[in-house]
């Protein structure tokens, strides 16, 4: 009983997103000022003026870190969308002349992937739906689009998993690779629904599935594992997109990056030398912000390249005939993510550093692995589902997650990252983006809400049956 009274502030959160379906920065500010109630009423394990200091501190750091990307994040999507950036990409990819089951492989694990790493926020859509909606029938198109987006859990430049990494206490390079694996399953099976959807069968479009898909899971790994989460995203879709621009030149087409959707290959660029230059020379190291049990490199962020490559858009002659609209737009569109972020933030620092977790933990470590993996999944994917955000989803149950006593800690660490990530893109605020960009009726919505939400039980239950097998073979 005291263990649902303490983690009660997660129960009314979900309650209120599930049953009552309200908006999730009001179920984030009631999960806090829950969560204050019961710390008055002394049912913190550790309630004192210097625990609530440190949960204060830790929330600061943690959201100062994610703010920093964020807000950049958002301008930048702004001017990509004003000055119709997206639509030259897309336009690019239809005259690339791919075959049906080329169009399907590289778009769903190479375009959208590559946008949605670069920015977050469903950008990618504003690309991928017209784009699909030109080359497939409706019905198909629109499940296309969110197939494509519900495979890319790094998005915001792998904001989530660097967030998990520090709620988790383990390096983003190992929660990072770790989740390239447990999600490996998730990116075979999206690829396999989007060739279904496409009508586009037959041993020749499962052999470039399976080959692309070989090439997409080991760039991710890798890059999580050596540069960092940060451009793992990036690098993956990238790869895998020049595999298929490399197809298409093959075939005689013309395969030149339009020119005005530079400010992806700047932002690229200025992410990667800043990470190189940062393992090369420990720049990274020069500042580093400190809370109580936190820490946050500031120069080792993505934000730092989005506001450098922001520098060199601001200056530019098209962009000044909208800048003195920016600010109005980027407050409407930015208080709400950060908003949510900072009460989820702030409920779980308050949650674990009040000692709130420690009888539901010690339920979690009595389980066996075998009952513990699922758990963890289908927790995970629910959060991401319901929040409609990977770091949300991570922010309520990372903790819980991160501090059981099992070898396997990086596995479920990597269950929670990764279903999180695929729960909050294939959530109700990405299809609501999705039924926006093609202007859809009520009942296309109703058809792509239960196509979104068997995509989300999909993707939950082969993060769980992956994650098992992986705390099974490297306890």
């Amino acid at each position: 009983m005291l263990a649902l009274i303490q983690v009660s502030p997660i129960l009314a959160v979900l309650g209120l997103l599930l049953v009552f379906r309200r908006p999730p920065v009001q179920a984030a500010l009631v999960g806090v000022l829950l969560t204050v109630l019961l710390w008055f009423l002394g049912y913190s394990a550790s309630g004192t003026s210097g625990t609530a200091e440190a949960a204060g501190l830790d929330t600061a750091v943690l959201f100062a870190s994610t703010a920093f990307v964020i807000a950049p994040g958002l301008v930048f999507v702004i001017l990509i969308e004003r000055l119709g950036i997206n639509a030259r990409v897309a336009n690019w990819v239809r005259d690339l002349g791919w075959s049906k089951a080329q169009q399907v492989t590289f778009i769903v694990l190479g375009l959208a992937p590559l946008l949605e790493s670069m920015t977050g926020f469903g950008v990618s859509l504003i690309a991928t739906v017209p784009l699909l909606l030109s080359l497939f029938p409706r019905p198909a198109a629109l499940r296309l689009s969110l197939a494509g987006m519900a495979v890319m859990p790094w998005g915001t430049l792998g904001l989530a998993t660097v967030i998990g990494g520090t709620l988790a206490h383990l390096d983003p390079r190992v929660l990072g690779s770790a989740s390239a694996l447990v999600s490996a399953p998730v990116f075979l099976a999206l690829g396999l629904v989007a060739l279904i959807l496409a009508g586009a069968r037959g041993t020749r479009a499962l052999g470039l599935l399976a080959g692309v898909w070989a090439l997409f899971v080991a760039v991710l790994f890798g890059l999580s594992r050596t540069i960092g989460p940060e451009v793992a995203g990036v690098g993956a879709g990238a790869v895998t997109l020049g595999a298929g621009v490399l197809l298409a030149r093959a075939g005689g087409a013309s395969v030149q990056w339009p020119r005005a959707a530079w400010p992806y290959l700047a932002l690229f660029t200025a992410i990667l030398c800043l990470k190189l230059a940062s393992l090369a020379t420990g720049l990274d190291q020069a500042l580093i912000l400190r809370g109580a049990s936190i820490t946050w490199k500031p120069l080792a962020s993505p934000g730092l390249a989005l506001i450098l490559v922001l520098i060199l858009m601001l200056a530019r002659s098209e962009t000044r005939a909208f800048a003195r609209e920016l600010s109005p737009a980027w407050g409407k569109r930015a208080w709400k993510p950060l908003a949510t972020i900072f009460f989820f933030l702030l409920m779980s620092q308050a949650l674990l550093k009040g000692g709130f977790f420690v009888n539901l933990q010690s339920l979690l470590a009595a389980l066996e692995r075998s009952m513990l993996a699922p758990l963890v999944a289908g927790l995970a994917g629910l959060g991401g589902y319901l929040t409609g955000s990977n770091v949300g989803g991570n922010a309520i149950f990372m903790p819980s997650v991160a501090a059981l006593a099992t070898n396997g800690q990086p596995w479920l660490a990597a269950m929670q990252n990764s279903g999180a990530g695929h729960g909050a893109l294939g959530s109700l605020s990405i299809i609501a983006l999705v039924l926006g960009l093609a202007r859809s009726g009520k009942d296309e919505e109703q058809a792509l809400v239960r196509f979104g939400f068997a995509l989300v039980c999909l993707n939950t239950a082969l993060v769980a049956l992956s994650g098992m097998v992986l705390l099974l073979l490297f306890p």
